[in-house]
């Protein structure tokens, strides 16, 4: 049966809220958030909507359930909550599940400086949020060279009793051996934090007149200190090739439809710097327009993310169709936050700077694109398959003679590293060192539920291994039945030299090995693929070993509970400093008796 329009919005409230349209199948086809239910909605079922994509999403509407919130803010939240759960196919959807980084200085008489990732809380002082890593990474190193804050955690800094190389190399003041006085350090502190919020000239201006102070007191070595940090300044103030002298933060979110691809591109300005950018590449845009895609992203991000002072846009997202952006965005940051177009030469500067970054990020996507498809394509070629490859799975095992065996399995989809599909099996119940043992039960535990006709199966399994690894999972497939699935073994080449590796086929099919030569894009794609399983393999390795260490180091000694362990860890940063420390510096620990403190050492050594 059709959909009653007519009926269902007579009865819809004009409340703000959320709404979403189901399919015949009960699917969710489109989510959207509503200052006026009953306005919005309504406005899907007039003669000349806006794209045929639409069009066609209306068309398909078996049902419409909404939810009525108190504010716009709450629909805006909510909404974003659902699309990122459901996924809706007409639901133009922006994957940025990590948290962005910021620069952290922490409190007390000698704060760190430090990068940190996750929700800020009260306990610092954060400035941010940055684009990247690589960003704050930067920006320490320049305030390292500016300030000299220590970037040591606590657990070193309280523990030193000499200056690392940083005192030597001049980043950092050395506050942990008191070659700094407490007001002298944060002094330091509060300038470096004026630079992050954007107080340049006023920094300079305070190291200026700290240098002609000391000038005239004759403290040359402490005037050159000054005169150092000045210039380092300068150097900064310099490289800042787009910047403003207002110390404002400003985002800025372009668009750009181009070369088949819908490309959304993030900068950002902190205190007056413009720190570098980020392109956005949505599912689910289908025809969409880059208005369209801003509108999307501005409601996705800032729902999840703080908004700046303002917001420079291009193009402005249509306001009469989805809301005003500037209203819902101040009503969830409390104060106002503008979304404009560029207007000043500044920032039509920023704004083509994104845009340009934009058409690089789309050059980079497509090229990096057909590169892929060239190497898959000569991957088939390679191994004379009879279909194309899509999906490769690739098994790796690590361990360190014997103990806490680990298998990797990492997944390359869709032209790239698919992360969200690797897995991991804790390798159990096999003589340790078993590497052979070890691939048939790795590759069991994964294919198992793909013979009960669950998940994905690959297009081509790898096994970083030679003639034995690959007999061994060849054999857990046939205990399977999926002996039908393409399978080779990557063996190392002699003395292990990249390009040297030869393809080792099943028994079963007979072909010798293959040696590829090394400049090989199949070769390549290959390399590309064990390496991470490899990585993946070796890290998951090295936790398990850490982990058993050092729990089993801990937990074993003698009348120390869990409260007694978290003390030593936190003093002496753990188990490494644990072990070094003596029994006068173990007695120092609260709750360890001098007593306790004699039979911890004695146990430990």
């Amino acid at each position: 049966m059709a959909f009653d329009a007519k009926s269902f919005l007579a009865s819809l409230t004009e409340l703000p809220g959320v709404y979403r349209m189901l399919g015949a199948d009960g699917a969710v086809l489109y989510v959207g958030k509503a200052k006026n239910l009953k306005k919005r909605v309504a406005s899907y079922f007039r003669e000349n909507l806006s794209s045929p994509r639409i069009a066609h999403m209306v068309s398909q509407i078996a049902a419409i359930e909404t939810t009525a919130t108190r504010t716009e803010a709450e629909a805006l939240l909510l909404e974003n909550n659902l699309i990122k759960s459901l996924a809706p196919r007409y639901n133009i959807l922006f994957r940025d599940d990590k948290s962005y980084p910021y620069i952290v200085l922490t409190r007390g008489n000698y704060p760190r400086l430090g990068f940190f990732r996750g929700n800020p809380d009260r306990k610092a002082d954060y400035y941010g949020p940055y684009p990247s890593s690589w960003a704050v990474r930067d920006s320490i190193h320049l305030l390292q060279k500016m300030f000299r804050l220590r970037t040591c955690e606590d657990s070193v800094f309280a523990n030193r009793s000499r200056p690392c190389l940083l005192y030597q190399i001049k980043r950092c003041s050395g506050p942990c051996v008191d070659r700094i006085t407490p007001a002298d350090y944060a002094a330091d502190v509060q300038l470096a934090a004026m630079f992050l919020l954007g107080k340049q000239q006023e920094v300079t201006k305070r190291l200026t007149r700290s240098m002609e102070e000391a000038s005239a007191q004759l403290a040359f070595e402490q005037a050159a200190i000054y005169r150092d940090q000045i210039h380092s300044l300068h150097q900064v103030q310099e490289k800042q090739f787009v910047s403003s002298n207002k110390g404002e933060d400003v985002d800025i979110v372009v668009a750009l439809k181009q070369d088949g691809q819908l490309c959304v591109n993030l900068a950002m300005v902190r205190g007056g710097r413009h720190l570098g950018d980020r392109p956005f590449f949505p599912s689910n845009a289908g025809d969409s327009s880059a208005a369209d895609a801003v509108a999307a992203f501005l409601r996705q991000h800032y729902a999840a993310h703080p908004a700046p002072a303002r917001l420079l846009v291009s193009p402005l997202p249509n306001e009469e169709e989805e809301g005003g952006s500037a209203a819902v965005l101040g009503e969830l940051a409390g104060r106002p936050v503008p979304v404009q177009e560029a207007r000043s030469l500044s920032q039509k500067a920023w704004i083509e700077m994104a845009l340009q970054n934009a058409r690089l990020a789309i050059l980079a996507r497509n090229q990096a694109t057909a590169q892929q498809e060239q190497r898959l394509a000569a991957l088939q070629e390679a191994l004379q398959l009879a279909e194309p490859v899509a999906r490769i799975e690739c098994f790796d095992i690590s361990h360190t003679m014997g103990e806490k065996a680990v298998a990797s399995c990492v997944v390359y989809d869709g032209n790239k590293m698919k992360k969200s599909d690797y897995r991991r099996f804790n390798i159990r119940d096999i003589t340790p060192g078993d590497d052979y043992a070890a691939m048939r039960q790795a590759v069991t535990r994964r294919y198992d539920g793909i013979a009960n006709g669950e998940g994905t199966a690959p297009d081509l399994i790898l096994i970083d291994g030679g003639k034995g690894q690959v007999a061994s999972a060849w054999a857990a497939l046939a205990d399977l039945g999926l002996t039908h699935l393409n399978m080779i073994g990557v063996a190392k080449g002699e003395e292990r030299k990249p390009g040297l590796e030869s393809l080792i086929f099943p028994e079963a099919d007979g072909r010798p090995p293959l040696n590829l030569p090394s400049d090989h894009p199949a070769l390549h794609l290959i390399q590309e693929v064990r390496d991470e399983a490899h990585r993946f393999a070796i890290t998951g390795h090295r936790a398990q070993r850490g982990k058993a260490r050092k729990t089993s180091t801990l937990e074993s000694l003698p009348g120390v509970g869990p409260a007694r362990r978290k003390a030593l860890v936190a003093r002496f940063g753990g188990i490494a400093g644990v072990l070094a420390a003596s029994p006068e510096q173990l007695a120092e620990v609260p709750g360890i008796s001098r007593e306790m403190a004699e039979k911890i050492h004695s146990a430990l050594h």
